[in-house]
């Protein structure tokens, strides 16, 4: 940890040398912990540093963007200077007016000192109890569990000072028989609340159930997804849908439907980066402070999320979701929460006379057409049939092929409880998930596994 106060200091004494009309520095300093391991061994611990600086140059509406991995004066001050050059060789952007303002941030609880002194030997310790449950099965174990802490600093010559200090911790744990596999993961900012015991039960128990696995005809079926699954679907509803630049362009399910019917009245999908359920963070990389925004709202068609720039364009206000300055203007959604009901996985099942349960899904495609949100891709690591409300056998891994709107139109039931998923940005967010179960969900093909 480098700490506010100095990053601050050293980030506020280059941009005071700045020859931009505005200039604005973004830091991001990680220091991150894996364990990974297969067969049941530990086969790599590593450990990685690093730091990167972004400087934004803007001269009139011109912009230039230079990043270091260097927190030496002279790389930042040659830095700075690039991105002047740059700014002054670009085009203008019609789009741009100024770099944000001064604002106040929500303080949230994202760092916590367990988790950021979290060792090798201790995330050895929690891998040895999963491998021991699972080795009193005849199975073995495959997986990855990841520790990191994060300082997050923004930084601009209109008045922008914020930072923010983030911990993680995930683990994803895969448990194999003869002809079976289980999947169970878990997600925490403060790694004391991840139950270790759970997930090797769970995943444990999954390979165990779907020994054995027998082949099924693909076709249409009840189908109960966990949450797992369901945040599959949602991060590729989120590259395709969620953002400005989706919406302005055409390409996104909500374009041209504000308000309008696009699923079922029990859905809600939305972004919140102060809540405590996901992975909190209170402002995005221009130091705009977060907002919440509803993509869905009980089946009508929503918003989408902004940056300054995208903003601008669209005559609205940002939604504090702009993305590192290398990012050529896209937006995204990075704490995803897909709203709960009332229901339990074992009513769903209870409830269900024939149906499949999906642990997960992985090659997913959402590029199909993403108008309809139509996707296809395969279960994995635990597809179960429901036979009069109770899970009889395996079955072979099944490819989807389904519109997510028509599927998400169908949701007959949906769980109180949620899981917060882990994703590639899970340092900054996350996608937290019920269990759905759905009618009518269309399997387009089988597998010989």
């Amino acid at each position: 940890m480098i700490g506010k106060d100095r990053i601050f200091t050293i980030l506020n004494g280059i941009l005071k040398k700045s020859p931009a009309e505005q200039t604005e520095a973004v830091f991001l300093g990680t220091s991150s912990g894996q364990t990974r391991f297969a067969n049941s061994y530990i086969h790599q611990n590593a450990y990685e540093s690093s730091i990167r600086i972004f400087f934004r140059a803007v001269v009139g509406k011109k912009i230039g963007v230079v990043s270091t991995s260097s927190m030496l004066k002279d790389d930042l001050n040659s830095a700075l200077l690039n991105a002047y050059n740059i700014a002054m060789n670009q085009c203008e952007n019609p789009d741009f007016t100024e770099l944000p303002s001064q604002a106040v941030y929500q303080r949230v609880k994202s760092h916590y000192s367990e988790t950021a002194k979290f060792t090798p030997m201790q995330r050895a310790h929690k891998i040895k109890m999963i491998f021991n449950k699972a080795t009193k099965q005849h199975l073995t174990v495959a997986g990855r569990f990841f520790t990191s802490e994060l300082e997050v600093a923004v930084v601009n010559t209109n008045g922008i000072e914020a930072y923010q200090p983030l911990t993680s911790a995930a683990v994803n744990v895969t448990i194999m028989g003869d002809n079976s596999s289980g999947y169970a993961e878990g997600l925490s900012r403060d790694v004391r609340k991840i139950k270790f015991d759970r997930i090797a039960e769970t995943a444990t128990q999954k390979c165990l159930d779907s020994a054995n696995p027998i082949e099924i005809t693909p076709g249409k079926y009840n189908v109960i997804l966990e949450p797992k699954a369901v945040a599959e679907i949602i991060e590729w509803m989120n590259y395709t849908g969620f953002g400005a630049k989706r919406l302005e362009e055409g390409t996104s399910f909500l374009s041209n439907r504000a308000g309008k019917k696009v699923m079922g009245e029990n859905i809600s999908i939305y972004d919140d980066g102060l809540d405590p359920d996901g992975l909190p963070m209170p402002f995005d990389f221009e130091g705009v402070p977060k907002r919440k925004v509803v993509f869905v709202k009980k089946g009508l068609a929503g918003n989408a999320v902004y940056d300054t720039i995208n903003a601008n364009r669209a005559g609205v206000k940002s939604t504090g979701h702009a993305l590192t300055p290398d990012s050529s203007g896209e937006t995204f959604s990075l704490n995803t929460f897909v709203a709960g009901a009332k229901n339990s996985l074992s009513s769903m099942i209870s409830k269900t006379e024939k149906g499949i349960l999906v642990t997960r899904f992985h090659y997913v495609n959402g590029m199909l057409d993403t108008r309809k949100a139509l996707m296809t891709g395969m279960t994995r690591d635990g597809t179960f049939l429901i036979k009069k409300g109770k899970i009889v056998s395996g079955i072979k891994n099944l490819r989807f092929t389904e519109s997510m709107l028509r599927a998400f139109s169908q949701v007959k039931m949906i769980s109180r409880d949620r899981q917060a998923i882990n994703t590639w940005w899970s340092d900054v967010g996350c996608i937290v998930a019920p269990t759905m179960l759905i009618t009518g969900f269309n399997f387009s093909g089988k597998t010989e596994f």
